[in-house]
């Protein structure tokens, strides 16, 4: 690793000398207070959070096992419970790859705005200020749509809950509508009015999502076959009974299309890199975050899964289950009681992922409208100083995520293709931030205390870049054949339609308006700015 001035952690009282010009300064006790951090912004956020507490939203955000579970009947199809795993371990090691690279974008320029920052960056000066723009929105729309998903996966687990108890309910979709709605907004009021809480619940919620796991691990590995319930499956139906469901695709195709089961489970590496403003240190404490994020997401969700898997005695009874991770519950347990229990459990989970995607979410939406790419900037862009945090922008995201969850009434169908175009919108805004770094041979970029260096950060990034690029295509194919309206998938055409209207946005009215970050080309401290400032005055020493 490379050792460079870490910026945005600098303390105010290792500022020494006249301050910048583009910097405002408040004066306590002779000591600068207002620092113009890594997104060329004065810092407007408290540095409320740990290396922990961020560690935290990343195990949160990210935790691996929840999602997982909840949306495990899409990779089921695709070839069983082998199917699964296999499935769950190559794309894992694939955004560990991604990770690697955002990790290194975020050590170099730790902004808010995270991939939206690095792709006015990386691609230079001639190409940057569009590319960012058109990143910072599907990074933007991908949380937005990341968070509806996980709204209705809690809203479903809560219906499902009470379905357990009441057998005859039928359930119909404005039940899981209501549940994901309250939800959401119980999250999104949590974000906006208990901020300075936000540390803490993360740094508690590590215990919740860890202690979640093994104990839903140990339950399922432990009832069946005790007490007169079904035994275990065997070991050959979990490791290596192909299971053909008939999507009719070639069964190697099909192991690659049931990798978005596990693309949706683990892919948000960037979480943690839109709390660059409020931890110290952040080009050091975030890469380490995002390593722990995907460490421990894999080692628990790899665990749960097998777990899970062999909880399974009766494979059909998963294609009609209304919620197939609730069946599972239940033929595990044999019990309405212990099938509620561990939904509690991941609903646990996901609530904390949802709370932490309006974090990212909602800082986003902020960073973007404070360069001018949004309606209603100056709305946007104003911090709470009660609440220390970007309120007008984080409710949006609510007002939008109650909208949206709106479709679930009319179309489980359309719902379900809104949602599932997420992946390929988060997938799009982090090619925008590496490939530009990877074909301008990554000499953009001032990079921080962890450097890929040499041939390591371009093989990375081309793996990055690739896997990306190309499982893109394949997530866009519909998930079985023949091909009808009810089975079409249709993201690519959400998601070309939400870049058509990013286009239009651009051309109306951003094209002009928008200023782009503030800072471009790397990280320094204040401190180091100012010395720069000073030596060239001819004020100060080297």
């Amino acid at each position: 690793m490379d050792e460079k001035p870490e910026g945005s952690g600098t303390d105010s009282a290792d500022v020494k000398g006249a301050p910048l010009p583009s910097e405002t300064t408040n004066v306590d006790n002779g000591v600068s207070t207002d620092l113009i951090n890594a997104s060329g912004h004065i810092q407007e956020v408290d540095r409320n959070f740990s290396l922990l507490t961020l560690t935290g939203v990343g195990i949160n955000q990210g935790s691996t096992w929840g999602p997982a579970g909840s949306s495990i009947i899409i990779a089921l199809f695709n070839g069983g419970p082998p199917g699964v795993l296999y499935e769950f371990i190559v794309v894992s090691v694939c955004y560990w790859v991604v990770a690697a690279c955002i990790a290194e974008l975020a050590s170099a320029i730790p902004s808010s705005g995270g991939v939206y920052h690095w792709a006015s960056v990386t691609p230079g000066k001639k190409w940057g200020r569009v590319v960012g723009f058109y990143a910072g929105y599907w990074n933007w729309l991908g949380w937005t749509l990341g968070g509806v998903s996980v709204a209705s996966i809690a809203g479903n687990i809560f219906v499902q809950m009470y379905a357990a108890h009441h057998p005859d309910l039928i359930v119909q979709p404005w039940h899981i509508f209501l549940a994901s709605v309250i939800i959401a907004w119980m999250a999104c009021f949590l974000v906006c009015f208990g901020n300075r809480l936000m540390p803490h619940l993360n740094g508690i919620g590590i215990f919740i999502t860890v202690a979640g796991v093994v104990i839903t691990i140990v339950v399922v590995a432990a009832m069946p076959g005790s007490g007169g319930r079904p035994a275990h499956a065997s070991s050959s139906f979990v490791w290596s009974e192909w299971q053909d469901t008939g999507l009719g695709y070639p069964q190697g195709f099909v192991f690659i299309a049931g990798m978005l089961n596990g693309a949706f489970s683990v892919g948000t590496p960037d979480a943690v890199s839109h709390l660059a403003e409020e931890i110290p240190l952040p080009g050091v404490n975030l890469p380490k975050a995002i390593a722990f994020q995907m460490v421990i997401g894999f080692v628990t969700g790899f665990f749960y899964l097998v777990a899970i898997l062999y909880a399974i005695n009766d494979f059909e009874a998963l294609a009609t289950s209304p919620f197939p991770i609730a069946e599972i519950y239940f033929q595990a347990t044999q019990s309405a009681a212990g099938e509620i229990d561990l939904l509690a459990l991941l609903l646990f989970a996901i609530l904390l992922t949802l709370v932490c995607v309006f974090i990212a979410s909602g800082r986003v939406l902020w960073t973007l409208g404070r360069d001018n790419a949004t309606p209603f900037p100056k709305f946007l862009t104003t911090i709470n100083k009660r609440f220390g945090m970007p309120l007008n922008a984080t409710m949006c995201c609510g007002v939008l995520t109650t909208v949206l969850l709106c479709i679930y009434v009319g179309s489980t169908i359309a719902f379900n293709a809104l949602v599932g175009s997420y992946v390929l919108l988060s997938s799009s805004s982090y090619i925008a931030a590496i490939l530009p770094n990877l074909l301008t041979g990554r000499k953009n970029i001032i990079y921080g205390p962890f450097h890929m260096k040499g041939a390591l950060g371009f093989v990375m990034e081309f793996i990055a870049c690739a896997y990306m690029i190309v499982w893109f295509v394949i997530y866009c194919f519909p998930p079985a054949l023949p091909v009808t309206a009810a089975t079409m998938n249709w993201s690519s055409l959400i998601w070309g339609g939400l870049t058509i209207l990013v286009t239009l946005w651009w051309f109306v009215s951003a094209r002009k308006g928008y200023k782009g970050p503030q800072a471009i080309g790397g990280m320094e401290s204040v401190a180091e700015k100012v010395r720069r400032v000073s030596v060239s005055n001819g004020v100060g020493g080297a």
